[in-house]
């Protein structure tokens, strides 16, 4: 395990704990829009692990949901969601994350994902595969959509846009075994690369929810790219995940109007 890893494995975890703690108590819910929340534990967690990483890499780069961090034109970049499902978490549904990506020279190189409710740590190094605690995971087999239960989300700004995934979720709900919408992409991510899940697809998303779970869903074998089929990168807006096998057929229902 390298350096970059054990301090990304143990502020995760360190964060999940913090979540843990205040979860189900009476939160402090500002707003980043009309429906983009943000509590005190977001703004805690970044800062945890903000001091933990720039302590220990301090000529490297951070993104963070919160606006954490010092920008310092590094060739490493940590990119981070201190807990991604504020709204789950605001409501005590117990399922939400924190995500931790590094970035070098514009590429993904590690990964991970804590989930603290199942106590469920997914992570990756490039090339080094992609593993849930110690086991490897790897995409499903499933070759049709018919057999294939995905998963996909819709943004805060749905009530602003005409491109708010309404349609892509009425034709491929009618072609898939089921559709989940879980509110957590970073865990969407990782249950495909765990075969939990066969395909994931949303809109207007950002760095930091798909960072992480891109590499990690990759060093399991799936791909991953936009809707138009092109390489997928953490800044584009549209996200296409699937265990390869389908991926061809939610690239003609995402492309059809």
């Amino acid at each position: 395990m390298s350096s970059f890893l054990e301090i990304a494995v143990s502020v995760a975890r360190e964060a999940g704990a913090l979540q843990m703690d205040h979860l189900g108590g009476f939160l402090q819910v500002e707003y980043k829009g009309e429906k983009n929340l943000v509590t005190k534990v977001d703004k805690a967690c970044e800062k945890l692990i903000t001091d933990r990483i720039q302590g220990a890499f301090p000529e490297h780069d951070f993104l963070g949901e919160e606006g954490g961090g010092i920008r310092k034109h590094s060739d490493y970049k940590w990119i981070v969601d201190p807990l991604d499902g504020t709204t789950n978490y605001a409501h005590g549904y117990p399922l939400f994350c924190v995500s931790i990506a590094l970035e070098h020279k514009g590429e993904i190189i590690l990964g991970v994902v804590f989930e603290p409710n199942r106590n469920e740590l997914f992570f990756a190094e490039k090339g080094k595969g992609s593993f849930v605690g110690e086991k490897r995971l790897k995409v499903s087999p499933h070759a049709t959509l018919k057999e294939s239960l995905l998963a996909t989300g819709f943004a805060y700004n749905i009530n602003s846009t005409n491109d708010n995934n309404l349609d892509h979720f009425s034709s491929i709900i009618r072609a898939a075994q089921a559709v989940r919408r879980d509110g957590v992409a970073a865990v969407d991510l990782c249950y495909v690369a765990a075969g939990r899940y066969d395909g994931f697809w949303e809109l207007n998303l950002f760095p930091w929810d798909v960072a992480a779970g891109l590499l990690i869903l990759r060093e399991a074998g799936g791909t991953v790219t936009d809707f138009a089929g092109e390489p997928f990168s953490p800044y584009d807006k549209k996200i296409l995940a699937t265990n390869g096998s389908i991926h061809q057929a939610m690239l003609n229902l995402l492309q059809k109007r």
